[in-house]
């Protein structure tokens, strides 16, 4: 028995595959097919089944395509109904894979399709369960995105029967692998880990102690913030299916000299930056958005860029169908080309370009009292620790807050780490705003100064 989670970081999700007797199976792939069929040529495995937990709102799945290229069958759970082919599992289902029975559990409450899949070992041992986005390490998927067609707190009830009736139900030592780690928008605030145990969860995550129903309803819906926007796109693309991966690429990937550039600009394209913020401050063309690959791209493209917005890219060089990859991955797939040669050949062309003010945290520490603060971190992270009097303003919410920000002011402006407070200083820049410098290394090496924080009350 082989069972091996595929972490994509940018995505925060986790694919599984499971191995048994020359026979495999696969939950929840990613849109890419090339590294699963990799590993199943390298292992001399025939896949049989493609598992999906449910219709994916923060991403595209692969299930499709996979299925396509190697004759496997895509498995959902009961209520899934799709415009392709699969086969509907009913709640208690066994399927085979080699000497392996996966069970199957239907867990609405995420959606009303989300099914877990409980994983049998050779003895007929209970070993592990695949969870979706049913239940993460210390937290639950959240029951707010179906877009209107089913309440939260109807969603809530279920979830609540699901984890009673269905989880919590399960021994102890039974390893659970859910489909997202830390970063994700699919739940308030998942662990840092991205496996567990029944038993272990049954301890520490909120939403498994003991409470009634009402009680755990309120505890699940409260504090959710806005779901990305692209969440609702990706889920019926999910159940709808799409155009093959291959064909995107293609399409996509096309390399545009500086004149062709500028005439899809004309036309109303917008301009995404990848590159690595400490390249993208000292030359960017004004009005680029950077979101750096070397970060959580996917999450942050779908929570910042319109996704029926046609798209030109500005990538570091050799990373261009990495790029388009990537953003078909969440959907992403009206990209009408990248600049050949990089924001090199832009300069060349003799046009302008715009940079980037940024300082250190000695000097953050020198000028403290002198100019404001303005912290871009998640509300989570800022109550967690900040420095004292910043003004909070989280990066997602940033362009709808502009109005808070006074021009007469310079700020000195930090995330986490500075890849996210680049991406602000380029909304900022794009908006008109150039009242700012940025931090390197952001709140992490401000807290290594003797800069004043103020810290969480504990009891």
């Amino acid at each position: 028995m082989i069972i091996e989670q595929l972490y994509t970081n940018c995505l925060a999700e986790a694919a599984y595959y499971i191995e048994s007797e020359g026979e495999a199976i696969i939950i929840d792939p990613i849109r890419e097919t090339e590294p699963y069929i990799a590993k199943l040529n390298e292992r001399g495995t025939k896949l049989k089944y493609v598992l999906e937990t449910h219709f994916h709102a923060d991403f595209v799945s692969g299930h499709i395509d996979l299925a396509a290229k190697t004759g496997a069958k895509i498995i959902f759970g009961p209520m899934a109904e799709t415009k392709y082919k699969v086969h509907n599992a009913k709640d208690g289902d066994e399927l085979e894979v080699g000497k392996l029975k996966i069970k199957v559990l239907h867990t609405p409450g995420h959606t009303p399709e989300s099914t877990c899949y409980l994983l049998h070992d050779a003895n007929g041992k209970p070993h592990c369960i695949f969870t979706g986005d049913t239940l993460f390490v210390g937290d639950v998927g959240r029951p707010d995105l179906l877009d209107g067609t089913m309440s939260k707190e109807e969603l809530g009830v279920m979830m609540y029967n699901s984890l009673t009736k269905k989880i919590k139900t399960l021994p102890d030592d039974v390893i659970v692998y859910p489909a997202h780690g830390p970063g994700s928008a699919c739940g308030k605030n998942i662990g840092k880990e991205t496996w567990s145990t029944i038993g272990e969860q049954k301890k520490s995550n909120y939403a498994l102690q003991e409470m009634t129903c009402d009680e755990f309803v309120d505890k699940i819906t409260t504090g959710l913030a806005a779901p990305p926007p692209y969440f609702f796109k990706d889920a019926f693309i999910n159940k709808n299916g799409y155009q093959n991966i291959d064909e995107v690429i293609s399409n996509n990937a096309k390399a545009l000299d500086v004149n062709e550039f500028k005439k899809q600009l004309s036309a109303g394209a917008f301009i995404l930056d990848t590159r690595v913020a400490d390249d993208f401050e000292k030359a960017f063309i004004s009005g680029s958005l950077n979101i750096g690959l070397n970060g959580q791209f996917a999450v942050w493209v779908g929570t910042l860029v319109d996704i029926t917005k046609p798209l030109l890219l500005i990538t570091a060089d050799g990373k261009e169908n990495e790029t388009v990859l990537r953003l078909a991955r969440v959907g992403y797939e009206n990209v009408k080309g990248y600049l050949k040669g990089g924001i090199s050949s832009w300069v060349a062309d003799g046009n302008k370009t715009d940079t980037v003010t940024s300082i250190t945290a000695q000097e953050v520490e020198s000028n403290f009292g002198k100019m404001p603060v303005l912290d871009v971190r998640k509300t989570s992270e800022f109550d967690n620790g900040h420095v004292k009097n910043a003004i909070h303003i989280p990066l997602c919410d940033l362009e709808k807050k502009l109005d808070k920000i006074d021009k007469s002011k310079t700020y000195i402006m930090h995330c986490a780490g500075g890849y996210r407070s680049m991406m602000a200083a380029s909304i900022l820049k794009a908006r008109g705003y150039t009242n700012f410098v940025n931090v390197y290394g952001g709140y992490a090496k401000i807290k290594e100064t003797k800069m004043p924080v103020e810290l969480p009350v504990t009891a």
